[in-house]
């Protein structure tokens, strides 16, 4: 992983990238430095899935085009650990979150990088986990 990755994208930033290029998620991204960021490839396969079922060859392209610009992390350790005791600690808040969801939130623990999201309500259940959200 380079040094000078900061960022982790979740799917509702990504998606918001494919249909407004220009929007705020886009301008935040140019001022933090695109090459800073990455995505999960849960975030890929979510985000592939929907453009899918959609069917919208213009979004598939757009598409495309940001994926070459992005390195997709695998899933891998540390990350079942993180997954582990964020699952277990949810639980036992009466406070679980979605599987890819939970699955996100511990890849980005794990690497120690700002989950990007607009779901702030959900993650914000996540122990030490940092996020920042773009649309806001």
């Amino acid at each position: 992983m380079s040094a000078d990755l900061r960022y982790l994208l979740d799917t509702n930033i990504v998606s918001d990238l494919v249909r407004r290029p220009d929007g705020a998620a886009a301008r935040r991204l140019l001022a933090a430095g695109p090459e800073r960021a990455a995505l999960s490839i849960v975030v890929a396969c979510e985000i592939r899935f929907g453009l899918l079922k959609a069917g919208s060859r213009q979004l598939a392209q757009r598409l495309g085009r940001i994926l070459e610009h992005f390195k997709v992390l695998p899933l891998e350790a540390p990350a079942d650990a993180h997954y582990a005791d964020i699952r277990t600690a949810l639980e036992r808040a009466g406070t679980p979150i979605g599987p890819n969801d939970l699955l996100i939130a511990a890849q980005a623990r794990a690497l120690d990088l700002v989950l990007v999201t607009d779901n702030v309500r959900e993650f914000s259940h996540v122990p030490d986990l940092r996020m920042e959200n773009w649309l806001s």
